[in-house]
């Protein structure tokens, strides 16, 4: 039976991109002569049944607009029975017969949970800037994330320059490295301290030390905000407990999250976004839509967490030789 009524959320943390997925999906959906509802809030606003008609002019002038138009949130009332019930109801009654989600992991857990209850077909679309997803190369708005914390770093590594000083740098991604291995080689860092290898604070010493008896005028740390040594202020300390360097730390945070979407992040948008209405449209259902070595594929929804997306080892064994 042909699907006639879809829903879209964004749930959990925003990305850049994400404006120009939900452009992708209404309008494509269009061509597909669907009718898209956007749902405010994630599962939050659709527990509340805070829905709202999106055509094509809804979505004009946004695909450069970093965010979400449709709004985010967390929701815990959609880990019980009671919630997903609700909210089954809640997208028959408006005769939702299919869902396009667009987020992370918690995203998709919470999408394969409503499926099961209801029925409803549901497609996942990856958008996150920890990259920490399983079955793709890489999710919507990491490349913006990594360019905004990038650009951060290069402004800082002049005034460290300057002031011949260590700067520790804190990244996001949770409790994964994507953001900080990627940051720091792009950035030159020195060391880059990350959840998935053991933070050696006695090596990290000696590497800052020899440095600057090389003649280095600084030092750039990238610390994970998930690092093992519980981050980014236990590790400058410790540092300076044994060698007695004035240093300096800065926390990028929020800042990596906003901005417009480059173009990577925008083509990506809409590339997914067009084939997860195509998957719909085709009875696919269970999935999350990525692009992995070039090409558009379809993971199933419980493996994008189960799984484990490992980190690229080449970059891992490149930073020492680098920072030499």
């Amino acid at each position: 039976m042909k699907l006639k009524k879809i829903g879209v959320l964004t749930s959990g943390g925003d990305a850049p991109g994400m404006n120009a997925c939900i452009r992708a999906v209404v309008r494509c959906g269009v061509k597909h002569k669907l009718e898209v509802i956007g749902i405010r809030r994630g599962y939050a606003g659709l527990l509340e049944g805070d829905l709202v008609r999106l055509d094509a002019r809804a979505v004009a002038n946004i695909i450069q607009r970093g965010g979400t138009i449709l709004e985010t949130a967390r929701c815990e009332e959609m880990k019980t029975a009671e919630g997903l019930k609700k909210a089954v109801a809640i997208l028959q009654q408006e005769g939702i017969e299919g869902l396009i989600t667009i987020g992370g992991g918690g995203t998709f857990r919470g999408a394969l949970a409503l499926a099961g209850v209801g029925g409803i077909k549901i497609i996942g679309i990856p958008g996150t800037i920890d990259n920490d997803v399983y079955g793709i190369d890489y999710a919507i708005g990491f490349d913006t994330a990594i360019n905004t914390a990038l650009s951060a770093i290069d402004k800082i590594r002049d005034t460290a320059g300057s002031l011949q000083r260590p700067f520790f740098i804190e990244v996001m991604g949770r409790d994964r490295g994507f953001i900080a291995l990627d940051v720091g080689i792009a950035g030159g860092a020195e060391d880059i301290l990350i959840p998935e290898t053991e933070t050696k604070i006695e090596e990290l010493c000696l590497d800052i030390k020899r440095s600057f008896e090389r003649g280095k005028k600084c030092s750039i740390i990238v610390v994970a905000e998930g690092d093992e040594a519980g981050g980014v202020f236990p590790v400058a300390q410790q540092v300076w407990e044994r060698l007695r360097l004035d240093y300096r730390v800065c926390v990028l945070g929020h800042i990596q999250r906003g901005g417009s979407p480059t173009a990577r992040d925008r083509i990506l948008a809409s590339k997914l976004g067009a084939a997860a209405i195509d998957a719909l449209a085709n009875g696919k259902t269970g999935y999350m839509v990525g692009e992995l070595k070039g090409k558009i594929t379809f993971t199933p929804l419980r493996e994008t967490w189960e799984k484990r997306k490992e980190l690229d080892n080449n970059l891992l064994q490149l930073v020492k030789v680098l920072a030499t």
